[in-house]
């Protein structure tokens, strides 16, 4: 039973990750990043796996969304490409710089993001 509660524990905080995804159509990642800071990933690796665990959670809540008629198929994908490229200059860069400087961002979207989410 003490194997079993740590993988409990991983599985209800994915279930939050998920739903603050699905539900805000974004936002998994920003509750993912400390999480995994938190079971002692390093700041690199955090972001790096919260990518990967967003992935699928965004493919499952995208499906979703197309299947109840939410989603204009066309208009989103204008966005694909350069979000690609985005994806991969990002993990370029991530590459070349420091924890620390990468903390400093990730705090300052964070804070960014708030803002506008409350004042716009």
């Amino acid at each position: 039973m003490k194997k079993f509660k740590p993988l409990l524990l991983k599985f209800g905080l994915g279930t939050a990750i998920g739903t603050i995804n699905g539900f805000f159509g974004a936002g998994g990642g920003l509750v993912c990043v400390p999480i995994l800071m938190k079971l002692n990933f390093e700041r690199k690796e955090a972001h790096a796996n919260a990518v990967a665990v967003i992935l699928p959670i965004t493919i499952a809540s995208a499906t979703l969304y197309v299947l109840k008629g939410r989603v204009d198929i066309l208009s989103a994908l204008i966005y694909i490409p350069g979000g690609i490229i985005g994806a991969i200059i990002g993990t370029f860069i991530m590459k070349k710089i420091s924890p620390s400087l990468i903390k400093k961002l990730f705090s300052l979207f964070m804070i960014w993001a708030g803002w506008r989410l409350i004042f716009k």
